[in-house]
């Protein structure tokens, strides 16, 4: 196993070169650490579970008033679900797609490290081989000897998925108000 506190470098001014690593079963990705806001421990009552929506939809989380879908990404990426652990994380994330921003929550097995990979430490993404669709890694992070997988998270959920989420949100916000 690699011990990536030898790759731990965190360099305010280098953010776009930082990537938080998780773990999805025995595979390691990461994404970039400016769409990262918080990371929550899972609590299995604190999500609501909702009907009719894509099974990789786990729920909404009430976040400080803010209503948060979250996506198993194992299951979003093809992988099939996990086994929930004591280790399995929410990474609350913010995205923006043709203007509008989202904060979507992904529930991960394993938080691992924030890392410092280089441009010239990125390999293009292999046109084979790959364990889920080619279109969802920006590239392939070399640390030591060993790969990350870096997700292009802006191509895992397309737009309308982020609209089935934002409706979510807009129901569940109308409901408590109610």
């Amino acid at each position: 196993m690699v011990d990536y506190d030898d790759q731990l470098e965190l360099n305010v001014a280098g953010e776009e070169n930082q990537y938080l690593t998780f773990q999805l079963g025995d595979e390691i990705f990461s994404v970039p650490i400016s769409n990262v806001r918080e990371i929550l421990e899972y609590e299995r009552d604190s999500m609501c579970n909702v009907p009719m929506v894509p099974e990789f939809i786990k729920g909404v989380l009430n976040l400080r008033g803010s209503v948060v879908p979250i996506v198993e990404l194992s299951v979003k990426l093809g992988l099939g679900a996990n086994e929930i652990t004591r280790r399995t994380c929410i990474v609350i994330m913010e995205l923006e797609f043709e203007g509008q921003g989202y904060i979507i929550g992904v529930m991960v097995d394993k938080v691992l490290h924030v890392l410092d990979i280089g441009s010239d430490n990125i390999e293009p993404t292999p046109t084979f081989g790959a364990s889920i669709r080619t279109d969802f890694i920006h590239g392939i992070g070399k640390v030591q000897e060993s790969f990350v997988i870096i997700l292009e998270i802006k191509k895992v959920l397309s737009t309308s998925e982020l609209t089935i989420m934002s409706q979510l949100e807009d129901t569940k916000v109308n409901e408590q108000s109610t």
